[in-house]
């Protein structure tokens, strides 16, 4: 599982479907960031395994997750 906030990055494996182990694509603004590893932690203890190979979009109060990135 890989955590960014490089859009660049994301655009790469999620766009063009490039596989991957699953990843966490960050989306929290400056003032939100005192929430973000709860946020992370908080994805990870819900949602774990369902998480492998998957492209979760984490904003503060939402969670996207995309299907297999395979």
């Amino acid at each position: 599982m890989l955590l960014t906030e490089d859009k660049d990055f994301g655009r790469l494996v999620y766009a063009n479907r490039q596989p991957s182990g699953g990843v966490i694509f960050v989306r929290f603004p400056a003032n939100a960031r005192r929430t973000l590893s709860r946020a992370v932690m908080s994805v990870i203890k819900e949602k774990g395994e369902q998480l492998s190979s998957k492209f979760v979009v984490l904003s503060p109060g939402r969670v996207r997750i995309s299907g297999s990135q395979d």
